[in-house]
C-alpha cells in the first residue's frame, strides 16, 4: 500500500534563522525519518518574488539547497526540488484561481500581514499567494500538509478551492489534512513581541552564524524586569521566549527550565542557552559550509528531485484537464 504524500516548502528569501528551523525545517526532517510519508519538500522561489528579492537570489535559492540537506533532509527518502522547476504548479494555480473567492482571499491575514510590512510593493501576487500554495500542495494529491496553528486559514482555503473545482469539473483534487506538528513560535531576541525576523538582525539569530555571534545575540537578549526565570507568556515574554527556546533544542520543560534556574538569576540562564544553542547548532554550520563546496552534486541533487515531482505533477494535471476541457 502506498505511502501517505505529504507536501511542504521554505521560500529563499535571505539566511535561515532559529525560528525558521524550530517552526518549520526541523519538523521535515522528523517526517521525513518516521518513515510514514512519501514526502516532497520544495523551494518556494515563485513565492519569494511577492517580496524585494535581492540581486543575489539564485544564490538564495543555492543556499536554501544547501540548508535542506545540511539540516538532515535526504535525497533517498524525500523528494526535494525547486518550485520553478516544475511548471505544473503555476498550470494549475490558474484553474483554482477560476473559482477562488475574492472576498476570502481578501480576508487572509497574510495578504494585510505582508501588504503592511511592504507599502511600496503591495502586487498581486501577494493577493494571490494562497491560490498559488494551494496548488503546490493539490498537484501531488497530497493527503498532509505539516501546518502551525497560524497557517490554518491557508489550509481551509486550499480545502476550499479543491472542493469548489470538484464541484465544478468533478472530483480531481484530493483535500489534504493538515499535520499539526509542534512549531514553537520563536520571537525576536530584542523585542518579544514580534516574530523573529531577518529583517532584524540584532534580535534574529541564524543557523549559520559563528558560535562566538550566537553567545553575543543571547547575552544581549532582552529580558524583563525582575532576575526570576519563570515561564509567563504575557507577565515575562522575553525570558518567556528565551524559555521556549531552551525546551524546544533541549527537551526539557519549562517547568523543569525553572526548577533548574531557581534564585539563579538571568545570566546563568542565558550562558547556558547559548553554550545549547551553539551545540546544536554546530553540526548545521560545519556541514552546511561543506555542502556549499559541492555546487554541481547539490544542483543535480535537486535537477533528480525535480524529475520526480514533474512526473506526478503531470500525471495529476492531465487528469484535471481532462476533467477541465473534456
Amino acid at each position: 500500500m502506498p505511502k501517505p504524500i505529504i507536501v511542504s516548502g521554505i521560500q529563499p528569501s535571505g539566511r535561515l534563522h532559529l525560528g525558521n528551523y524550530l517552526g518549520a525545517l526541523r519538523n521535515f526532517v522528523e517526517l521525513q525519518n518516521t518513515g510514514k510519508y512519501q514526502c516532497l519538500f520544495f523551494i518556494a522561489d515563485y513565492h519569494a518574488l511577492t517580496e524585494d528579492t535581492s540581486d543575489d537570489f539564485a544564490d538564495q535559492i543555492f543556499d536554501l539547497k544547501a540548508s535542506y540537506l545540511a539540516a538532515g533532509l535526504n535525497p533517498k527518502k524525500s523528494t526535494l526540488f525547486v518550485q520553478s522547476e516544475v511548471s505544473e504548479h503555476a498550470n494549475l494555480a490558474w484553474l483554482l484561481s477560476t473559482v477562488a473567492p475574492f472576498g476570502e482571499l481578501s480576508r487572509m491575514t497574510q495578504f494585510k500581514d505582508k501588504s503592511a510590512k511592504q507599502p511600496g510593493n503591495v502586487n498581486a501576487g501577494l493577493f494571490t499567494y494562497p491560490i498559488l500554495m494551494a496548488a503546490d500542495v493539490l498537484i501531488y494529491n497530497a493527503d498532509f500538509v505539516p501546518v502551525g496553528d497560524d497557517q490554518d486559514q491557508h489550509l481551509e482555503l486550499m480545502r476550499t478551492l479543491a472542493r469548489r473545482l470538484n464541484s465544478r469539473f468533478g472530483e480531481v483534487l484530493k483535500e489534504p489534512k493538515g499535520v499539526h506538528t509542534e512549531t514553537p513560535r520563536v520571537m525576536s531576541f530584542s523585542d518579544p513581541e514580534r516574530k523573529m525576523s531577518k529583517s532584524e538582525q540584532n534580535g534574529c539569530l541564524f543557523l549559520d552564524e559563528e558560535p562566538e555571534m550566537i553567545m553575543r545575540k543571547v547575552r544581549s537578549a532582552v529580558t524583563d524586569s525582575g532576575a526570576e526565570v519563570r515561564f509567563d507568556p504575557v507577565g515575562k515574554p522575553a525570558v518567556s521566549n528565551l524559555m521556549t527556546v531552551f525546551s524546544s533544542l533541549s527537551g526539557v520543560s519549562v517547568q523543569e527550565i525553572e526548577r533548574k534556574y531557581a534564585g539563579r538569576g538571568y545570566a546563568d540562564f542565558k550562558h547556558d542557552l547559548g553554550e545549547l544553542v551553539v551545540q546544536a547548532l554546530e553540526p548545521f554550520r560545519i556541514l552546511k559550509k561543506r555542502i556549499r563546496k559541492e555546487p554541481t552534486i547539490v544542483n543535480k541533487t535537486f535537477a533528480l528531485g525535480a524529475k520526480r515531482a514533474n512526473k506526478l505533477a503531470v500525471a495529476k494535471m492531465t487528469a484535471v484537464r481532462k476533467a477541465v476541457f473534456r
